[in-house]
């Protein structure tokens, strides 16, 4: 896969995320659905912020998997959490795993309300391209 990542600026560089990333001749494109912290029978896992964001990221690389694509394929990561706080104070190793397999994707971060469950403080949606 050729990719072009966009970046008129350099600040977001140290959040390990990209302005817009360019795919000039992409073959497959997987929408995946956004991913949180819950288990295979589909109960939510109760844990802090920085477990659910592990939890969650296991979840996506395991649908990812199961379409034939990695983490390095994604594009496009939509982050949904109920305390920018809370998620700012785990986000190194949103950093962390995204760099281990040269993931810089396109990227929205918001504060919602609520999510599915109660339990839940984070979810993440992509897009991943081969």
């Amino acid at each position: 896969m050729q990719k072009s990542i966009i970046n008129p600026w350099h600040w977001q560089d140290q959040l390990g995320y990209a302005q817009a990333v360019e795919i000039p001749q992409a073959t497959h494109t997987l929408y995946c659905a956004g991913q949180a912290a819950m288990d295979a029978d589909g109960r939510p896992v109760e844990t802090d912020m920085s477990g659910q964001i592990n939890l969650s990221f296991d979840n996506l690389e395991t649908v990812l998997q199961q379409a034939n694509y990695s983490l390095a394929n994604v594009v496009r990561l939509n982050f949904y959490t109920t305390s920018l706080g809370q998620f700012f104070a785990a986000y190194g190793q949103v950093m962390d795993r995204l760099a281990a397999v040269g993931c810089a994707p396109a990227s929205t971060l918001t504060e919602v309300n609520a999510l599915a469950f109660p339990q839940l403080m984070v979810e993440i949606e992509a897009t991943a391209v081969k």
